[in-house]
């Protein structure tokens, strides 16, 4: 059990220690990713950016992902649970998930570029894995733009997400809390897990 997100970032910025100061780029997934993501930047004087991956969620049962898409309208869908649902519906879904990834890349981003991963350690945190696809899309994304090496740092995950992670081209994983114990749900391995709004994002990210 973690106090909140910059704990737990504490700890995972201590247990990526050997890649302080590295030729290393640490990726945040928003907007809860990118708490840990500056504690972690800070802890390794390494620069942050983000990723922006976005859930799509089951139409009855929102918080429970059936796919993910990132801003370019790269998807992951779980094809056993998609074909359960509407597809037009899921079309328009998917649409607006990838507008809402554009968003909020324009407005965290303030227009600056994407930072160059050839030959660098991409080390991708978000603030815990529960079906692993957002998780999955974003090492994807990471793994077309040539980072030497590709590590996934998270508090909490279970172990299925893991295998899939390492199946999809992460080449470290790095979990603080044992898989076998995973609660269900990111939040419940959290004292204090407030919802985090764009301006915080938008805090955290101009502190480079």
């Amino acid at each position: 059990m973690f106090r909140d997100r910059e704990e737990a970032g504490e700890q995972l910025g201590d247990m990526l220690a050997h890649y302080r100061g590295q030729n290393a780029v640490v990726l945040a997934l928003p907007r809860g990713g990118v708490v840990l993501g500056r504690v972690i930047a800070h802890h390794l004087h390494l620069p942050l950016d983000i990723v922006v991956t976005r859930k799509i969620g089951h139409p009855t049962s929102p918080e429970y992902a059936i796919g993910a898409v990132d801003e370019q309208g790269t998807t992951i869908l779980n094809d056993a649970e998609v074909k359960t649902v509407d597809q037009a519906w899921l079309k328009e879904e998917v649409l607006r998930q990838q507008q809402e990834a554009q968003r909020r890349s324009n407005l965290y981003r303030k227009g600056k570029n994407l930072i160059n991963l050839v030959r660098k350690v991409a080390i991708i945190v978000d603030d815990g894995i529960a079906t692993g696809l957002t998780m999955r899309l974003a090492v994807r994304s990471v793994k077309i733009r040539e980072p030497s090496k590709i590590v996934v740092a998270v508090p909490v995950a279970p172990a299925g997400s893991l295998r899939a992670l390492r199946s999809e081209g992460a080449d470290e994983v790095i979990v603080l809390e044992q898989p076998d114990e995973f609660l269900g749900a990111v939040g419940a391995h959290f004292e204090e897990f407030p919802q985090v709004d764009d301006a915080e994002v938008m805090r955290l990210m101009a502190k480079q």
